[in-house]
């Protein structure tokens, strides 16, 4: 059973598996919907298999081999690989075993059984989202500077922001380790002696966010970082945990060229 060519009229590769499994089975499985609601997706042209579009609902796959993605967006199909985010409190150390034994991020994933490692870092005054995984290669790439993953923070900040300050941020500011731009910058709140501010960057440096707004005149009071690529901290409380799962896994994958 060979999938149809997109173009021209050199025939795709086969990527039917008689021995695997349906792929509407597996899509379903990796939670993109029931049975008949992955079939549809099927059936529309959004599914493409180790690079092969596939609109056939016979065709079947090897989930331990298969490279599928939905709408663009890679699909998980090994479950015991787990992605986790985390709402790290003020307080908490980014670490899984803290060799001073202070708070660590090991005790809000006590209930797990796969062996975590976290994704980056937060400073134990910054709360905010942070991400745990057993992905070593999601892992990689998410805190590779190549890949460019922009995080986003929110920040109360010292004074009344200035009207230039936005783009003085976005041209770049030099800091005793080299010079650092945002990728983006808004004032959300502002008061004559505080402000709340907005900042994307995918700069990875300690305290970077901390040290730049300092640099330009506004010291940080508090620090939330909120959205780690598409993965946005969203409701989450304080303290707790989700599973990243489905598509907005697949986002997060797509996002770091998996």
């Amino acid at each position: 059973m060979t999938p149809r060519s997109p173009r021209g009229n050199t025939p795709p590769k086969d990527v039917h598996d008689p021995g695997g499994i349906r792929l509407q089975k597996v899509l379903a499985g990796a939670g993109l919907g029931s049975r008949r609601a992955c079939e549809e997706i099927i059936t529309s042209g959004r599914v493409t298999v180790d690079g092969v579009q596939v609109r056939e609902l016979g065709v079947r796959v090897d989930p331990a081999t298969a490279v599928i993605h939905v709408d663009g967006a890679r699909v998980q199909l090994d479950d015991s690989v787990v992605t986790i985010a985390l709402n790290k409190p003020v307080g908490v150390y980014s670490s899984m075993r803290d060799e001073q034994g202070r708070p660590d991020l090991a005790q809000f994933v006590a209930d797990r059984t796969e062996r975590l490692f976290h994704v980056g870092r937060l400073d134990a005054e910054t709360e905010g989202l942070i991400l745990l995984t057993n992905d070593g290669e999601l892992a990689h790439r998410l805190t590779h500077p190549s890949y460019e993953v922009a995080k986003t923070y929110v920040a109360e900040v010292e004074g009344r922001v200035a009207r230039g300050l936005g783009r003085r941020l976005l041209d770049g500011v030099e800091l005793e380790d080299g010079p650092v731009r945002v990728d983006a910058f808004q004032v959300l709140e502002t008061t004559p002696g505080a402000s709340i501010v907005e900042v994307v960057l995918h700069e990875g440096r300690n305290h970077i966010v901390r040290r730049l707004l300092e640099e330009v005149g506004h010291p940080v009071v508090q620090l939330s970082r909120t959205r780690i690529g598409p993965i946005r901290l969203g409701h989450l409380k304080v303290g707790r945990t989700r599973v990243i799962e489905g598509r907005e896994l697949g986002s997060l994958m797509s996002a770091v060229g998996l």
